[in-house]
């Protein structure tokens, strides 16, 4: 379980391939405090670490999770989002995640709102995930707040921290990006579903 607070930024030394996995060795200033076996999210994917050398660590991403997130397409020096497994009694300073990222989107547009920034996003509706106006929402393992909900868009607001601290400063109109919808967004989805 996690809060969608970014802890700090990690960079991509090495994948390598291994029949129909990837292993992933990452760079982080919070390597020196992990433990093999111990949760991180990446990008808001929960993946679990296998093996730690100096500033390094190693991860190990399965097919299911290649095919519904944007780990494949993943190079060597790209910057992710990482945050550790959340402790049973602190605050909750986000929103509940999951690490399991439900689908991907595609950034639409970005806009300068002085001294913060809007990104717009799409999602394919097929998969029946919803925002909420108000709601939380997951990208790439930040927490953040729906704003201009749509059918199959939906906008959040970045304040310059956020901006300075997660890789959110990295994207462009057309990057691709992890997303886990508000646990209530999916109950409601859930709902609407059985209705029918």
């Amino acid at each position: 379980m996690f809060t969608g607070i970014i802890e700090t930024l990690g960079i991509i030394k090495v994948i390598e391939k291994d029949q129909e996995n990837l292993h992933l060795t990452i760079e982080s200033e919070i390597t020196h405090e992990l433990k093999i076996d111990q949760s991180v999210a990446h990008n808001g994917i929960c993946l679990t670490v296998i093996k730690i050398e100096n500033t390094n660590y190693t991860v190990t991403a399965i097919k299911e999770t290649i095919d519904k997130t944007t780990i494949g397409t993943w190079k060597a020096d790209d910057v992710v989002n990482l945050e550790r497994a959340m402790k049973l009694g602190d605050r909750l300073d986000g929103h509940i995640v999951q690490g399991h990222v439900d689908q991907t989107g595609t950034c639409t547009k970005i806009k300068e709102a002085n001294g913060s920034w809007v990104f717009t996003f799409e999602y394919d509706i097929a998969l029946n995930n919803i925002t909420i106006e108000k709601g939380s929402i997951t990208i790439n393992g930040t927490s953040l707040t729906v704003v201009n909900s749509g059918l199959n868009t939906f906008s959040v607001a970045i304040i310059p921290y956020t901006f300075d601290h997660t890789n959110f400063n990295t994207f462009k109109i057309g990057t691709k990006v992890n997303l886990e919808f508000d646990v209530i967004g999916k109950y409601v989805s859930r709902l609407n579903e059985l209705r029918k």
